[in-house]
């Protein structure tokens, strides 16, 4: 928890408000350790045309280039709003602590208006992915290739194992 003297989620509300009146989406993102920000992002996917360049993302490249590891042990993720599929995958990859979120999904959808979702519609997104990989939207092929395990098992003898999946 913040000490009394910062409010985490009133900045991560600030970087939000900042990016709207910079004509920029509505997303803020703020990574705290030992009551400090560590990181802040915002989402720039319209300025820079990279769908992954959301809050959540830049926060936490940021943060683990700080930290010098892939796991934000210790840390604190304050987000907006509800993390989309993405950057929730993400989160779960670099395990903060915690994650606090200040918007539900249901509670910003009426104001996001929708883009080129050719796949999803922002209400339905968390359950397309959870379908199996042959019944999405999105068209996927699977293409068996036995020296594509091959890698793997060279990573695997490389690294004896020892490595997180």
């Amino acid at each position: 928890m913040p000490d009394s003297t910062r409010d985490f989620a009133q900045r991560t509300i600030e970087i939000a408000r900042t990016s709207v009146a910079e004509g920029g989406l509505p997303f803020g993102t703020v990574i705290v350790k030992d009551g400090e920000i560590l990181a802040e992002g915002r989402n720039c996917v319209p300025a820079t045309h990279d769908p992954t360049d959301h809050a959540e993302i830049r926060a936490i490249r940021e943060a683990c280039r700080k930290l010098g590891t892939e796991y934000l042990t210790g840390c604190t993720v304050y987000a907006i709003a509800h993390p989309c599929p993405m950057c929730l995958a993400a989160l779960y990859h670099c395990a903060p602590d915690q994650v606090v979120f200040l918007v539900t999904r249901e509670d910003c959808a009426p104001y996001l208006a929708g883009g080129n979702d050719k796949y999803f519609e922002p209400s339905t997104f968390y359950g397309e992915l959870a379908k199996p990989w042959d019944r999405r939207r999105l068209p996927m092929r699977y293409q068996p290739r036995d020296d594509a395990v091959a890698v793997y098992k060279l990573f695997r003898e490389r690294n004896s194992g020892d490595q997180p999946s």
